[in-house]
């Protein structure tokens, strides 16, 4: 986590506290994730995820096209050795499997590029040079270079990166991708120049496709809604206030497209649905339906 943003004094930590001996310090006050949860070190406090209140709770039906656009075209693509592979049943089973399992690798090389991008962000915000293997890497060397254009184009000042952010009143952590001021952002949505804008950045799609999706200013919603942050040496701070439009960087190898997001309290109610939807899938959902009913056997002395 970087961050550079000046807040407040530290914020008290709330909840009830641990019966651990030893109180954490330094970076091990910063929560991280596992399995779905915040924990906040030192507390009993456990904070639902934000990405997955939002994996969980929001339908995604545009996914589901996806993938299956995604393996009607690998079939095609490869038809010749399906067709092979469906005369042996162990071939079959092999090209079956890598057949279905196309989305899983797409995700995978996304995630791959979008952790890079991530860090070389982060490098930048910390005024490191950008890693060398990034810039000889034929497949990020474009994301790179199209972010640093994005940076000097919109006078981009960055206050955080990779920020663990809180509610702890209504449940849930994440961490933000960045916070950052834009002098032609600002101008363009008639905010003064210094507005804090919280922003995240999406690498999927393409330019003149869809590529940003409603779903993330429910995202950021949250982000602005947080109590607390935590800074880069572990420090918990109230959150800075940010204005309730964000900004999705677009960023892809041909280009990119700055694309602003509504992120306000009437979006910030529908991420709190869909937390209440999460909520239901994880607990609630499991004890709705009984099992079946069946006559009771009548007895020979009732029948009587």
């Amino acid at each position: 986590m970087t961050t550079t943003v000046q807040a407040g004094a530290q914020a008290p930590a709330a909840g009830r506290r641990s019966r651990t001996k030893q109180e954490p310090t330094g970076t091990d006050r910063i929560p991280r994730p596992s399995q779905g949860w915040y924990r906040v070190p030192g507390t009993d406090i456990k904070l639902r995820r934000v990405t997955t209140i939002l994996s969980t709770g929001f339908p995604k039906p545009q996914l589901v096209f996806w993938a299956a656009n995604l393996t009607a075209t690998d079939a095609f693509a490869n038809l010749p050795r399906l067709v092979a592979a469906s005369l042996n049943p162990a071939d079959k089973q092999e090209a079956y499997d890598w057949l279905r399992k196309g989305h899983i690798r797409k995700k995978d090389e996304r995630a791959d590029i979008g952790g890079a991008v991530h860090d070389v962000i982060e490098a930048h915000v910390l005024g490191q040079p950008v890693p060398e293997n990034f810039l000889t890497d034929e497949q990020i060397a474009p994301y790179v270079d199209n972010f640093l254009r994005f940076v000097t184009d919109w006078e981009i000042e960055f206050e955080a990166s990779e920020m663990v952010v809180g509610n702890l009143t209504d449940g849930w952590a994440g961490t933000l991708d960045y916070l950052f001021r834009s002098r032609p952002i600002a101008h363009l949505l008639k905010v003064p120049p210094q507005t804090l804008f919280v922003g995240d950045t999406k690498t999927g799609g393409e330019l003149d496709e869809k590529g940003v999706y409603p779903e993330a200013g429910a995202q950021m919603s949250a982000y602005r809604r947080a109590e607390v942050c935590w800074l880069r040496d572990g420090t918990q701070v109230p959150m800075p206030r940010v204005h309730d439009i964000g900004i999705v960087l677009h960023l892809r190898p041909e280009g990119f497209r700055v694309m602003p997001l509504k992120c306000g309290d009437d979006v910030y109610a529908v991420f709190r649905h869909a937390q209440a939807i999460a909520e239901f899938q994880r607990v609630l959902s499991k004890t709705v339906v009984g099992e079946a009913l069946a006559l009771p056997r009548i007895t020979e002395e009732r029948a009587a």
